[in-house]
């Protein structure tokens, strides 16, 4: 039987702009969460290459990490961990994250550039492969924390999943939660999309969590362009997304639009828990 996650978010970095922001939100959710944070950093080939390039060597990673921390530590009263380790970016955020086994990952994506890349592949293969919730953060700042969080609602009843996560971060930044149901033509889907909504709605009245909703429009364009277009336009601070991809590394583009939206807003990404009823499963600390 795994052990349950502990009060730690991890937040791989590469001390560029966006793991910068990356972690900005990390520490914001960590200190009103009262979790602890480690800071990651990976050497591979490209930190060689950047240590060439600026005449550093290997201990200037451990003395950056080491301010870096200490710093953040002063600012956001958080205590803040460090971890560096050799290989494979990818594998051993994986080690890590199993090891440490955290609440929340914080990845910061720079599309397809960057000091390290932690980005594309490299983001679809954390989230699919870690299990952890993860948040992936573009160049957008957390100074206020979440106060507008945009919630999809598919005719999948693993959407219910996402609602302990949506429940304890609203409640942490008295945010409102914008549910957005699918718009389903079919019978079936229709009434299931009906069914999970409804419960959804008496889970939030239940927490006393403040939502509102809106029905998508077959007119409108694709769901995901509807998801976007609305969080644009009501200020989201944060979208939530379900990703299974059972063991895959394959995602649809209506998984890649959510979380690598143009107009940069941060996407936490949940991996359902496979029950044999459904569950309302997720963050409660």
């Amino acid at each position: 039987m795994e052990k349950e996650a502990k009060k730690i978010i991890l937040i791989p970095t590469d001390f560029s702009e966006v793991c910068q922001y990356a972690t900005e939100h990390g520490l914001i959710l960590a200190k009103a969460m009262k979790y602890e944070v480690t800071l990651l950093h990976v050497i591979n080939k490209a930190t060689h290459k950047y240590l060439d390039e600026e005449n550093l060597d290997k201990d200037s990673i451990k003395v950056m990490m080491k301010k870096t921390a200490k710093e953040y530590t002063e600012k956001y009263g958080v205590p803040v961990n460090v971890r560096i380790s050799q290989g494979k970016l990818f594998e051993k955020i994986k080690k890590i994250n199993k090891k440490i086994k955290p609440k929340l990952i914080i990845l910061g994506t720079h599309g397809k550039l960057g000091f390290q890349k932690i980005a594309g592949s490299y983001v679809l293969k954390v989230i699919t492969s870690t299990k952890t919730p993860t948040v992936v953060v573009q160049k957008k700042s957390n100074i206020a924390g979440y106060k507008n969080i945009v919630f999809p609602i598919t005719s999948s009843t693993k959407d219910r999943q996402k609602v302990s996560w949506a429940v304890t971060i609203a409640k942490t930044f008295g945010a409102t939660v914008h549910l957005i149901p699918k718009f389903e033509s079919e019978k079936y889907h229709k009434k299931r999309i009906i069914n999970v909504t409804k419960q959804i709605k008496d889970f939030m009245t239940e927490y006393g969590i403040s939502f509102v909703d809106k029905v998508s429009s077959p007119e409108a364009g694709n769901f995901a362009k509807q998801v976007i277009d609305y969080a644009v336009d009501n200020n989201a601070d944060l979208i939530m997304t379900l990703v299974d991809k059972d063991k895959t590394f394959v995602f649809a583009s209506w998984d890649e639009q959510i979380i690598f939206n143009s107009s940069q807003i941060p996407v936490i990404c949940i991996n359902p828990i496979h029950t044999k009823k459904s569950a309302w499963a997720g963050a409660w600390s």
